[in-house]
Order: C-alpha cells, then structure tokens, then sequence
C-alpha cells in the first residue's frame, strides 16, 4: 500500500458519523459523512526530516486537525461531542518505522471526529503513488 505523507490522501469514515442535529423540536441524531484530508495535518506529528516525494512523512502519532462532512450536526456528535474534530491513525505497519514511529499507509485504520473517535474509517485514496509499505 501506499505510503502516507502530507499530500492529499483522503480518510474517509465507513460507518456514519452520529451527529446531534439542531431541529426546532429539539436536538436529533442524524448520520452524515465524515472525510479527512492529510493536507490538514499537525505539523507537530509530521516527520519534516523524511520526505516522500517531497512531502513530509506520516506516522501512527500523526493527526489531521479537521474532518469534514458533518457540519449540519452543529450539537455534536454522539459519542464525542464534536463536529469537525480531528482524525486521528488506528493502526499502522508493523515492520516499517519512520523515525522510529509506525508509518501509516492506505487502507490503515482511522478514528474521525475527535476522542474518543465519533465513527471509523480508513485511508482510501492516496496522496503519491511512488512509495510501498508492504506489511
């Protein structure tokens, strides 16, 4: 699979995001996408020193700040109490390490919506296409 970097991949919820939605009747949970772009990542969690491509590495500490898609859910989510909360890496290789961290590739699970995670997800677009973790 392709490694990750801060180019572009896309993690994209694959169970709804429970969010509180405003109703004049009152709050109501109501299930909206939920996607996150590596391009808004923490620079903190990015791995500067080791460039894929020319774009800085991602790791399993690593994190996107902003997950879009749930929006009309302006009361919250359900479990997390957030809307547009960070996206966070699940799982990563566990052979390859970049910068003596697990790096994280496509298909590698992800928490969405801020702690604790709203939904789930994975990454299912990638950012480059050069670059392999195999395991």
């Amino acid at each position: 699979m392709f490694m990750l970097t801060n180019d572009g991949a896309v993690a994209t919820a694959t169970a709804p995001d429970m969010c509180n939605t405003p109703t004049p009747t009152g709050p109501l949970p109501m299930p909206y996408p939920n996607t996150a772009d590596t391009r808004m990542a923490d620079p903190g969690g990015l791995m500067s020193n080791v460039l894929v491509m020319g774009m800085p590495a991602m790791t399993l500490m690593s994190k996107v700040t902003i997950s879009n898609g749930d929006q009309p859910g302006a009361a919250g989510g359900l479990l997390s109490g957030r809307i547009m909360g960070e996206m966070t890496f699940l799982n990563a290789s566990t052979c390859v390490t970049v910068g003596g961290k697990p790096a994280v590739r496509v298909t590698c699970l992800t928490g969405h919506n801020g702690a604790p995670q709203n939904t789930v997800g994975m990454v299912s677009a990638p950012g480059q296409t050069k670059v392999l973790v195999m395991r």
